[in-house]
């Protein structure tokens, strides 16, 4: 009956365009509350949740949220990254912490691949010349690009969504360096083609296109900066589809700017948005787009899918497929 499922607290995302049609998922298992809707009694809401499914940092996980919740068993984060999220604090209050690893790898490599090209071929000031109605030059010169099959490819981060870039970057016939924490097995390495750089200055000297895919942690923060910039070629990229605390975007605007590097791809930044006058925006050689990596329909329903799999584990006791431990 439906009074007999527990109850979960959601953002309100769900409810709304795209995402209309994934309620049903959480439905087979939860009452639901959305957020806005908790925030207006937490008191009378609060003690009847058990299960907190996180979508774009939504609903917050902060001390005061989480102490009027004392029926909470799980946080459920939809997405990899849980640099938002104080396991630790979590997990001190008897709640497990999941995310959804895995389901998100293709698309997010997809959109790496996307940005990279993108940004070496001109694409999209290619078609700004073309629909603007001003153009009488529609081959200007500046519109040259750069040529991605045979070119190397730079990994620094060689996880789930790391080895699909690599997968891409093979299928351009591309020379695949990575630089991670462990090695790859040598079996991995060959699927790939991908050679292992064990110092990341390595890579960055070699690569025409550095990919950021690495968790953000207090040892990726900063990981990009002004002497990491400089080791890299005059004429190389810098893809992010990581977070954007891993690159110190002032250290990158100066290298724009200067030339240091050819170019940058972003799908993400700090903060999202960033300012309307901030440098990055009014700069030609940078392409940036809002966080989407993961956004297409497949995707989306498999994290919601995903989310609710491990909520469910966690309040029946079973094996949880994806808990998140501190480290």
């Amino acid at each position: 009956m439906e009074d007999d499922k527990p109850w979960a607290l959601v953002s309100g995302a769900v409810k709304h365009g795209l995402y209309e049609d994934l309620t049903p998922i959480i439905k087979q298992h939860f009452q639901i509350l959305f957020y806005k809707d908790f925030l207006q009694n937490p008191q009378l809401h609060g003690p009847k949740i058990q299960a907190v499914l996180v979508w774009d940092n939504i609903p917050s996980t902060d001390p005061s949220t989480l102490r009027s919740l004392p029926s909470l068993k799980v946080v459920a984060n939809g997405g990899v990254g849980i640099d938002h999220l104080d396991v630790p604090y979590i997990n001190s209050l008897g709640v497990k912490v999941t995310n959804t690893p895995g389901v998100v790898s293709d698309a997010t490599a997809d959109m790496a691949m996307g940005l990279l090209l993108a940004s070496a071929r001109k694409i999209v000031q290619g078609h700004q010349i073309s629909v603007d109605p001003n153009t009488t030059n529609h081959k200007p010169q500046s519109l040259m690009g750069v040529e991605v099959t045979g070119s190397t490819m730079g990994i620094i981060g060689m996880g789930h969504i790391g080895c699909r870039i690599a997968q891409r970057g093979k299928g351009f016939d591309m020379k695949i360096l990575y630089h991670n924490r462990t090695r790859r097995s040598v079996e991995e390495e060959q699927a790939v083609g991908a050679t292992y750089c064990e110092k990341m200055d390595d890579l960055l000297k070699e690569s025409d296109f550095v990919v950021l895919a690495v968790n953000l942690s207090p040892e990726t923060t900063g990981l990009i900066s002004t002497r990491e910039l400089n080791l890299m070629k005059p004429t190389a990229t810098l893809v992010n589809i990581s977070r954007g605390r891993v690159v110190d975007q002032d250290a990158l605007v100066k290298a724009l700017q200067s030339e240091t590097i050819l170019a940058a791809a972003l799908d993400v930044t700090y903060p999202e948005p960033l300012p309307r006058d901030h440098p990055l925006l009014g700069l030609p050689n940078v392409l940036i787009t809002p966080h989407v990596g993961t956004d297409t329909l497949s995707t989306i329903r498999k994290i919601v899918q995903r989310m609710v799999e491990n909520a469910v584990a966690v309040l029946k006791g079973q094996s949880i497929p994806n808990e998140v431990k501190p480290k």
